[in-house]
């Protein structure tokens, strides 16, 4: 046992130290020098070689979304390489359908800048811009979610769409007694839950699940920091489509871009029947009450329709339980009901709920969703 403990022990450092001299090998004896990087037949840019192409986009303030950090695992960072960007890698192909591969599409991560490049991004993403934004207020709305309020420099402004997203960058932080610490800046993405009206902050709800962004706002960031946010991102958003009514639903911070919807058909005096159910474990699951209210009080023809899963009856709960699912069933006529649907949660609530609203009627053309 202890020769064969010897050799595994031997083979690591063997391992560790050829990943070490392969990584200074590339950093620095392989020098690209400076290559040009075309983007969607513009005039090319001259650029340093030898990094991922996400870092080398991100370098020059053109900003593609990325919520793993550059490691290659949430697949967010899709663009088409055209020329230069070598095969696929194997660390791409999980991410990518074979319809992406033919069509050249890569992880901007993944790819290495290493020779002359031309790609082609969505126009929208050179209107992506950097912030160094302040924390104005936090708030516990739960015991796991925080509202942040962050307000852009004097002068800047953000135009986004209602459901849209933005990055935070969080930055190298020291660990404490009962978290990790970090040795790594790292972006994540959360969906922007403040009014498209309001140009001069975003407002996010982040909840707590011990990953490095969520920590560090957690644990870690205090109001009065400066923090630095990209954005805005995502084609899940409002439609301005045929007018007729419209189901939000959602769980957790998923609560998010469907109140950054309300915010706007409020804003703009849309009158459109809206219904909102909202998944949730018990009643201090709930949160922005109030505002649901002034919902219900001010847009023409609104519901907020929470569900709860874990009720007691010392919790007096007169309102739906079971899962969101179960009142779509309950609520939601057969036959479609030309609804238009927004849905915003973890994929397998997503999936879930698409299968009982296509049940109901509702075409997949008319359901949009952000899985998160």
């Amino acid at each position: 046992m202890a020769i064969i403990l010897q050799t595994v022990l031997i083979l690591g450092i063997i391992s560790a130290v050829l990943a070490l001299a392969l990584s200074l090998a590339d950093k620095y004896i392989a020098d690209y020098g400076e290559v040009e990087l075309k983007i969607n037949d513009e005039e090319p840019m001259v650029v340093a070689g030898g990094n991922s192409l996400l870092s080398t986009l991100r370098d020059n303030k053109i900003f593609i979304p990325s919520a793993c950090g550059g490691k290659g695992s949430c697949g967010y960072c899709k663009c088409q390489v055209l020329e230069g960007g070598g095969p696929v890698l194997a660390t791409e192909l999980p991410w990518l359908s074979k319809e992406e591969v033919e069509s050249n599409t890569r992880l901007s991560c993944q790819v290495k800048v290493k020779q002359d490049i031309k790609i082609q991004i969505p126009e929208e993403l050179f209107n992506v811009r950097e912030y160094d934004v302040t924390v104005e207020s936090i708030e516990d709305v739960t015991d796991k979610i925080k509202k942040i309020r962050w307000k852009l420099p004097e002068g800047e402004s953000i135009t986004f769409k209602p459901g849209q997203y933005i990055q935070i960058k969080a930055p190298e932080y020291d660990g404490g007694d009962d978290f990790d610490g970090s040795d790594e800046e790292v972006f994540r993405a959360y969906s922007i839950a403040s009014s498209a009206g309001d140009h001069g902050y975003v407002e996010n709800f982040i909840g707590y699940t011990k990953g490095i962004c969520s920590t560090y706002v957690h644990k870690i960031m205090k109001e009065g920091d400066i923090v630095n946010m990209n954005g805005p991102y995502g084609d899940f958003y409002y439609k301005e489509d045929d007018g007729g009514p419209i189901l939000l639903i959602g769980a957790g911070t998923g609560m998010a871009p469907l109140l950054s919807i309300l915010y706007h058909l409020r804003d703009n005096n849309i009158d459109r029947k809206v219904r909102m159910f909202f998944g949730a474990r018990t009643p201090d699951d709930l949160f922005v009450l109030d505002e649901m209210k002034k919902f219900e009080e001010e847009l023409p023809d609104f519901k907020f329709m929470p569900t709860l899963s874990r009720t007691t009856p010392e919790m007096n709960w007169t309102g739906d339980t079971g899962r969101v699912t179960d009142s779509i069933d309950k609520y939601v006529e057969d036959g479609g009901g030309n609804w238009t649907a927004y849905l915003c949660g973890s994929p397998k609530m997503i999936d879930s709920i698409i299968e009982h609203l296509t049940a109901k009627g509702v075409t997949e053309d008319r359901i949009y969703y952000d899985a998160f």
